[in-house]
């Protein structure tokens, strides 16, 4: 899979690998960058978890500072001499009357000591008979199992205080203790004493700020009785709901809601306070912040992504434009010119390799153009040198043949031999052109032929096929007739009875086949095969086939030329290929010379 990704990474243009390089920059610097913002925000939370501890752990102070206020009040009405010594005379009369004004004393104390305080509802004291003297501002008759409830925690505290959480048909906290006599240190039982409190007069007061942010101030007991909750919308919640130590915060869910989860445990009366504040509310701010840092950041990270990739195509581009440059004259466009879309390009290295490039071309051009002109020339000389051969080599044959003749024969045959041969040197020596119409080649042929049957008489037999259209097509000079001589030489010579040479000329698709063929000895198949790759020995001076098929290429390129096809005993067979139309721009500049 490393393998892969890696020559997949090679094979990438140059733009997307700057792409991918800008990227991987920006991108270890954004997560170096954000991981110093978590880490920065992780701090900020951990000290908004440290000061809402503490705020917790001030507001619990508070109220069980209040609390013991109270305390110190209820033991200060146990023990106050005037309330002892009204149980006393209570307890000793009977009469109803003394029983009324005693109580109304009592009433009285009460109020002296602190029935009228702050966060007290009223003062209950109770007698041994369970006769009521109560004093305060909102005075309550407790119900008959309240009183039990009170007289059961008191009795078990031994003349500590007690406190009872609120029910449901009192909303109110009580402290209470026993009232025991010490003025004779007899320490007997009087009474009881139970102050309400207004537990949610001393929260409100202590936490006013909670409301405004839906935030839940809730206490419980040792019993997991709930002692107090604001207003909220949370249903209620105990602590064993939560892994909670002595002290501490955790973030919690309730009702699919996340909440920050502050408590504290009262060290003196051992109840938990516990804050309840929305997740949301607590940290809106840091979180409106964190996302608007994120978005930000991607804003810039995309931006300066977009501004590489404009930069890296000011490097790229130029490159690019240079490679699709180098593509188009792998292919055979040449010309620069039509190549160079940019009109201006900048000094630094890639702008220098254009010009380099142009520069290059144009050398390119330039060598293409004197080297065309030299092939030219070389070609030219290279046809006059193969046409300047055959001249010599025919009228040292046509000079032979009538030597021959004037032995055997009279001056008629002579004066034929000479008009033929006048025809033929005339149109060797005379004819400028390079093309010649085919006619026209024909009639040299025609000429030689006469010369060659007045030597060889009825031995000889030649004839022609040839369509009538075809004769107005132009050819090279001087192709038939060294063929034609070949079959002579190497048929009609080497064998003794009659020779048949044909000539006749088929039309294909693109081409034009000239088609020579004898009745000779032909070749073997070693000879035919040296003879068509050149490597044999000619007779004579060695002009002929070899002279004819680089003239043709020399005209209309390798795809034309001779071919040749020959079996011993049963003759030979010599076929030119030439294109229909002279289409080649060297053909036509040659056939104007």
């Amino acid at each position: 899979m490393i393998h892969l990704l890696k020559t997949y990474y090679r094979n990438l243009r140059l733009k997307h690998k700057m792409v991918i390089l800008t990227f991987l920059v920006l991108l270890t610097f954004s997560i170096g960058g954000v991981s110093i913002l978590q880490y920065a925000f992780h701090l900020y939370n951990k000290e908004i978890y440290r000061q809402s501890a503490q705020a917790l752990q001030v507001s619990t102070n508070s109220i069980e500072a209040e609390l013991r206020k109270l305390e110190r009040l209820s033991y200060q009405i146990s023990t106050d001499t005037y309330v002892q010594s009204y149980l006393i005379e209570l307890a000793d009369t009977e009469s109803s009357y003394n029983r009324y004004m005693i109580g109304a004393e009592l009433r009285k104390r009460l109020i002296d000591i602190g029935a009228l305080s702050k966060y007290v509802q009223s003062i209950q004291v109770y007698d041994n008979f369970d006769r009521e003297y109560a004093s305060g501002i909102a005075l309550k008759n407790l119900s008959k199992q309240r009183l039990n409830q009170i007289k059961r925690l008191t009795e078990q505290e031994e003349g500590g205080a007690a406190w009872l959480s609120p029910t449901e048909e009192d909303d109110s906290i009580i402290v209470a203790r026993d009232i025991r006599e010490y003025l004779t240190f007899s320490f007997e039982k009087l009474g009881t004493v139970g102050i309400r409190v207004d537990i949610k007069e001393i929260v409100n007061e202590i936490t006013s700020n909670l409301e405004d942010e839906d935030t839940s101030f809730l206490i419980f007991d040792q019993e997991e009785t709930q002692i107090f909750t604001n207003e909220t919308p949370i249903e209620k919640v105990k602590p064993s709901h939560f892994a909670l130590n002595k002290q501490g915060y955790q973030i919690v869910k309730i009702n699919k809601e996340r909440y920050f989860l502050t408590y504290s445990e009262a060290s003196d009366l051992g109840w938990t306070y516990m804050i309840l504040t929305p997740y949301s509310n607590l940290f809106m701010v840091i979180t409106q912040a964190r996302t608007a840092v994120f978005v930000t950041y991607l804003a810039l990270f995309l931006f300066v992504i977009f501004l590489g990739s404009k930069f890296t195509g000011t490097i790229v581009n130029p490159i690019e434009s240079l490679n699709r440059k180098m593509k188009k004259v792998q292919t055979g466009h040449f010309d620069y010119e039509d190549l160079n879309t940019e009109s201006y390009f900048t000094k630094d290295e890639a702008g220098q390799m254009h010009e380099n490039f142009k520069k290059m071309m144009n050398q390119i051009n330039y060598l293409i153009e004197e080297n065309y002109k030299k092939q030219l020339l070389i070609k030219e000389s290279e046809f006059k040198a193969l046409q300047a051969q055959v001249n010599p080599h025919f009228l040292y044959n046509t000079l032979e043949s009538i030597n021959w003749s004037a032995k055997i024969a009279g001056e008629k045959k002579i004066s034929q031999m000479a008009e033929s041969l006048g025809y033929v040197l005339r149109a060797s020596i005379n004819m400028k052109s390079t093309l010649i119409p085919l006619s026209e080649e024909i009639s040299i042929v025609d000429h030689y032929i006469t010369i060659q049957k007045y030597r060889f008489e009825d031995r000889l037999y030649f004839t022609k096929h040839i369509p009538e259209h075809l004769l107005r097509m132009d050819v090279p000079k001087f192709i038939l007739q060294p063929l034609v001589e070949n079959s002579i030489r190497y048929g009609l010579q080497e064998m003794m009875g009659r020779c048949e040479i044909i000539l006749e000329i088929k039309e294909t698709v693109q081409n034009i086949e000239i088609i020579i063929s004898d009745n000779g000895p032909g070749m073997t198949v070693s000879h035919l095969h040296n003879v068509r790759k050149g490597e044999y020995e000619p007779k004579g001076n060695g002009i002929g086939l070899k002279n004819i098929s680089e003239r043709i290429k020399i005209l209309f390129g390798n795809d034309y030329g001779l071919r040749m096809e020959s079996e011993q005993n049963k003759g030979t067979k010599v076929v030119i290929i030439l294109p229909k139309e002279a289409k080649d721009q060297y053909v036509q500049s040659a056939a104007g010379r």
